[in-house]
């Protein structure tokens, strides 16, 4: 999936908490992060930083594929997660979609749910849209 896109998704720090990129859509993206220990907190918990950094990544990326072509990249601007379930085991499941194609920013919501389907934490992120560095 990744070979057709014009960056590598799976780089940084996405690598070292293990988000897999699992739909690319119009409009949205799915991917998953299984749970391991060194994503916990120290009670045993999934540490509300992966939660943030999925929206994030998902939400910039897929905004990024969007306007690349324009010649313009996406950075995060912000990012506001609600925790609602904790998740000790298992996977992580998130659905980002866009809710707003501005000029100069997307808003995206990111629904993160265990692997009941139990919604566990919602985000909504704002992606800013700027000209591409020359290079």
């Amino acid at each position: 999936m990744t070979d057709a896109l014009p960056f590598a998704l799976d780089v940084g720090f996405d690598r070292l908490y293990g988000l897999r990129v699992t739909e690319i859509s119009d409009g949205s993206m799915r991917g998953s992060v299984a749970v391991r220990d060194m994503i916990k907190q120290p009670a045993g918990l999934v540490h509300g930083g992966i939660y943030v950094a999925v929206a994030e990544s998902l939400a910039t990326t897929g905004t990024a594929l969007a306007v690349i072509d324009d010649g313009n990249t996406a950075m995060g601007l912000s990012n506001q997660t609600s925790f609602l379930r904790p998740v000790t085991g298992g996977e992580i499941h998130a659905l980002a979609r866009a809710r707003h194609r501005g000029r100069t920013t997307w808003v995206w919501e990111v629904d993160l749910s265990d692997e009941s389907g139990r919604l566990c934490a919602l985000s909504r992120v704002t992606v800013a849209v700027r000209p591409a560095p020359e290079s």
